[in-house]
């Protein structure tokens, strides 16, 4: 299967950037969508930014203008430029990994990276 790991989470003040990495391994498997969740304490997990292979995108209202994904085909790896962050941001951030295998798509998650925005 694919495994997936974040890193890059941290504190930062009101207004500072931040920059997540997302690395997806998986022997045989060719990655599709790469996506980038966020989950406050005490709410839902969302959806905040998605970019698929050949590139197109697409964002959380809330990010918008902000946040910038990308991605390296090469290396497997998809990036969450953070830039203004606001408290609000504050959440851990979850990388989403679309492969295909045995004729479905499927899905994996690595174990989030912690982002904390100060006042």
């Amino acid at each position: 299967q694919v495994q997936v790991v974040e890193s890059g989470g941290g504190l930062v003040q009101a207004g500072g950037s931040l920059r997540l990495s997302c690395a997806a391994s998986g022997s045989g498997f060719s990655i599709n969508a790469m996506s980038w969740y966020r989950q406050a304490p005490g709410k839902q997990r969302e959806l905040v930014a998605q970019i698929t292979i050949i590139g197109s995108t697409n964002y959380a209202d809330s990010v918008k203008g902000r946040f910038t994904i990308s991605r390296d085909n090469a290396k497997n790896t998809a990036y969450l430029q953070m830039n203004s962050l606001k408290p609000e941001d504050t959440a851990v951030y979850y990388c989403n990994a679309e492969f295909y295998s045995d004729r479905a798509y499927k899905y994996s998650w690595g174990q989030g990276t912690r982002v904390t925005v100060s006042a």
